[in-house]
């Protein structure tokens, strides 16, 4: 073939396979950490094309994207001695590959290890309340601890998130009775502010009606007109004294006058 020797289109080819062997294609998101005799290069390839002198080097990729895991729900004895199982999930990305590679064995595995521990650590020292409803304030305090702890590997942890929290069946029911409890407290506080507010404007009207004598007697007849145009029926409704005490005077002084007449 071409009018070579056998042997010598063995070299080329192993040559060749060899030549490519060597060269790698690095994406923009990923780096190349790269041993040479066993000792770390000063900095890490890529991306694009770069060239690793096989077998004398190694090389290690390295994503720098963020990177999402889910923490395995972990069983949680709160400040107040309630049993719950929590899980939540953690997002972080590799800022220093070399630190990734070189400072831990396997940063994925280690950075999970230490989200699940740190986990059951900060939400076993607070109560049930304050982890059902302040689970923001929570999360920064675990993203706090995490990338504290994962700095030194080159990791940043962007946030942690805490997903779910399991409740006992009967820890659910108790919840259920404090949360009706505060509905109703609530229901008698507003009815009672508005019957203190109705007797205030009862009152204020009253001192209104109370200035000018005629006008208790118009509101009773008021009154009276509003219950007869809504049924058709009989009504036996008392006088007010006031209202026929004019007419009773008058027949007084008729009967006083007839008196002296005779």
């Amino acid at each position: 073939m071409f009018g070579l020797p056998l042997g010598t289109l063995l070299a080329i080819a192993f040559l060749a396979i060899f030549l490519l062997n060597w060269i790698k294609i690095l994406n923009e998101f990923e780096r190349g950490v790269v041993f040479r005799f066993g000792k770390l290069l000063p900095q890490p390839k890529g991306p694009g094309l770069v060239l690793v002198f096989s077998p004398i080097d190694r090389m290690v990729r390295v994503s720098l994207r963020l990177v999402a895991f889910d923490v395995p729900p972990q069983d949680i004895i709160t400040r107040d001695n309630v049993s719950v199982k929590v899980n939540a999930v953690v997002f972080y990305r590799v800022v220093n590959a070399k630190n990734a590679i070189l400072e831990v064995e396997n940063f994925q595995y280690a950075t999970s290890q230490l989200a699940q521990t740190t986990l059951r650590s900060v939400l076993g020292q607070v109560e049930l309340d304050d982890l059902l409803s302040q689970r923001d304030r929570l999360n920064v305090r675990l993203q706090g601890i995490l990338d504290k702890q994962t700095d030194p590997w080159g990791i940043k942890v962007a946030s942690v998130e805490v997903k779910h929290v399991d409740l006992p069946s009967e820890m659910q029911r108790a919840l259920a009775r404090q949360a009706e409890a505060e509905r109703e407290k609530r229901a008698k506080v507003i009815h009672a502010e508005g019957e203190l507010q109705a007797s205030k404007q009862l009152s204020e009207a009253a001192e209104v009606v109370g200035r000018h004598p005629l006008g208790a007697q118009l509101r009773y007849l008021q009154t009276l007109t509003e219950i007869a145009s809504e049924k058709n029926s009989t009504i036996i409704f008392p006088l007010p004294l006031d209202l026929v005490k004019p007419f009773v005077s008058v027949m007084e002084k008729l009967g006083g006058g007839s008196s002296k007449d005779a």
